[in-house]
């Protein structure tokens, strides 16, 4: 009896051992998007037109934008007018080529919990976009004159939440931004002097969602779309007469930028305060 009965219990001990693997196993492919990854992202960032852009000014230097640039005859020193993009030469008649759109690239870490369908987490990425936004202004000297920003890197915390479907997960995402933007200015004009202010280091936001897929236990691909958007208002470039005129009282008596009664000089600064883009991108990731 007692030896049957440890047989008996040694089977049972036997099964269990069996089973608790299984049933480990089971409840891991029931929450294949559970756990930390890491991964990367790449794709292309394109931008909308930004349709009505220009280039305002501050002839009085009092922090209000908005004046017009005078010619000595009281015309519009900048009635040629203005484009969305950056100047080809002097004049308008050539126009201006596009915003320059470019490819992303990012490195990412996350988390999630899935529960069921449901599949929470937070996605952090860190990478860089080669996109280009400028918008241009024409005197009629003639002279262009061009306001450019682009990014030198982006970095962002995400939170993220989707619906899965077995091993197929549809998912939103929404979060905060920080990037450094460059700010660039170009001109025909060799009269004049100009300074303008460098890069500047943003918080903004960014949203989203995309679909991702399991390959194997630990191993995903998927295609995400992300919105970008961040405030840039403070560019100023700073136009004064320049070795070329201020030696010269009859040159500083005609340039539009140093005429008196203010003879310090103008200010600029675009009209569009907001640097946004698209970025349609590829991902992979690594689930441990």
């Amino acid at each position: 009896m007692k030896t049957s009965h440890l047989l008996s219990c040694a089977g049972l001990a036997l099964s269990c051992a069996f089973a608790m693997p299984a049933a480990a196993q089971e409840t891991t492919e029931e929450r294949p998007f559970s756990g930390i990854y890491i991964g990367a992202a790449g794709g292309y960032d394109v931008q909308g037109n930004d349709v009505g852009s220009s280039i305002q000014f501050d002839r009085n230097l009092d922090g209000t934008f908005g004046d017009q640039v005078s010619t000595i005859g009281g015309a519009n020193a900048f009635s040629p007018g203005f484009c969305n993009g950056s100047a080809r030469t002097a004049v308008p008649t050539f126009g201006c080529r596009n915003d320059d759109d470019g490819w992303a690239y990012y490195g990412r870490v996350g988390m999630d919990a899935q529960r069921g369908n449901i599949v929470v987490g937070v996605v952090g990425e860190f990478g860089k976009s080669e996109i280009t936004d400028s918008v241009a202004a024409f005197s009629s000297t003639p002279a262009s004159y061009t306001m450019a920003r682009k990014i030198d890197w982006e970095a962002s915390v995400r939170g993220r939440a989707g619906y899965a479907v077995n091993t197929t997960l549809f998912y939103g995402t929404f979060g905060a931004g920080y990037a450094k933007i460059d700010r660039l200015f170009f001109t025909t004009n060799t009269a004049n002097a100009f300074a303008a202010s460098g890069k500047r280091q943003q918080w903004g936001f960014l949203g989203g969602g995309g679909i991702e897929q399991k390959l194997t236990k630990n191993i995903s691909i998927g295609m995400e779309y992300m919105f970008h958007q961040y405030k840039d208002d403070d560019f100023r470039v700073r136009t004064t007469a320049g070795p070329a005129i201020s030696g010269s009282p009859i040159l500083v008596a005609n340039n539009p930028f140093v005429l008196a009664p203010n003879t310090t000089g103008t200010d600029f600064k675009r009209s569009d305060e907001k640097f946004r883009w698209h970025s349609l991108r590829a991902t992979a990731a690594f689930r441990f």
